[in-house]
């Protein structure tokens, strides 16, 4: 079956940098595009980057470029999300997702925390 798990959020300081993992098992994970989604409380989850299946073009939202970047390695059934400059507005449970057949599987989530 799918499984999508998630690790490396915590607490971390304004401007400080975590680095998300996502280990993926249960699927070809070199066939599918990943993505990173964020919820923060009393908020809709929402979209914050994607990586095709062989890596190369990216897209993030526009309040993390130049600070996030989403990478893979398919070696290793991994995505991840470098986060840097990061701000007290991007605390939030990080979701990884994949979609395949029209359906999305999501891991459990990661908390992110940014706050002095």
């Amino acid at each position: 079956q799918v499984q999508l798990v998630e690790s490396g959020g915590g607490l971390v300081q304004p401007g400080g940098s975590l680095r998300l993992s996502c280990a993926a098992s249960g699927f070809t994970f070199s066939s599918y595009a990943m993505n990173w989604y964020r919820q923060a409380p009393g908020k809709e989850r929402e979209f914050v980057a994607l990586i095709p299946s062989t890596g190369g073009r990216t897209i993030h939202r526009d309040s993390v470029k130049g600070r996030f970047t989403i990478s893979r390695d398919n070696a290793k059934n991994t995505v991840y999300l470098q986060m840097n400059s990061l701000k007290p507005e991007d605390s939030a449970v990080y979701y990884c997702k994949v979609r395949m057949y029209n359906y999305d599987y999501w891991g459990q989530g990661t908390q992110v925390t940014v706050s002095s």
